[in-house]
């Protein structure tokens, strides 16, 4: 009983871990987009949402182009760079760091938190929709002497892989967002 209480009496604090967790992960992650291998690894998702594509010059090429991570191929990129793959990619990120100190912000604000978690759940939903769009999620069928087939849905591949952890990052986003909005309710009764 006694563990139970300690627990339930650190929500606020838990609540503030996620603020924290958020923050790291959009930091990371968006400031990594300003970085080549980084750019190059997220073109098959934009070149295929219809959300995002036309932030591209030529997405339908993409395949034509592609870099494997870490991979340096000049002509790929001076396509990628006629593309915008890299221009986006550093939008982009500069949109995810700024979501995530929203996000850590609403430890001392409750409205900025409340932003920074209606942000995060819509940028992971907007990620989540890639499993509808973009091929690459999904194992491809490279043949094979298999009795049953191991491609396509429900087979993620790294890439789907990667995409799917967005569900907790939604989460995350509309628990932080729900607690912000609880404080901002519970202030303006005073």
């Amino acid at each position: 009983m006694k563990t139970l209480k300690i627990v339930a009496n650190l929500q606020g604090q838990f609540f503030n871990f996620m603020r924290i967790a958020i923050f790291i992960v959009m930091v990371w992650i968006g400031g990594l987009k300003a970085f080549q291998y980084e750019a190059d690894g997220i073109v098959p998702f934009v070149a295929n949402s219809p959300l995002m594509s036309f932030f591209y010059n030529n997405p339908e090429e993409y395949k034509d182009y592609k870099n494997k991570e870490g991979e340096v191929i000049e002509k790929n990129i001076n396509w990628n760079t006629q593309n915008g793959t890299y221009s986006f990619s550093y939008a982009l990120g500069s949109a995810i760091v700024i979501i995530g100190f929203l996000t850590l912000l609403g430890i001392f604000n409750k409205g900025l938190g409340l932003i920074g978690g209606l942000l995060t759940a819509g940028m992971a939903l907007v990620t989540l929709s890639f499993l509808i769009t973009t091929p690459e999620v999904w194992v491809p069928n490279l043949g094979g002497d298999m009795p049953t087939p191991q491609h396509g849905f429900p087979y993620l591949s790294g890439a789907g892989r990667l995409v799917i952890k967005d569900i907790i990052m939604m989460a995350g986003g509309l628990l932080i967002a729900s607690d912000s909005a609880k404080k901002l309710l519970e202030y303006k009764k005073l």
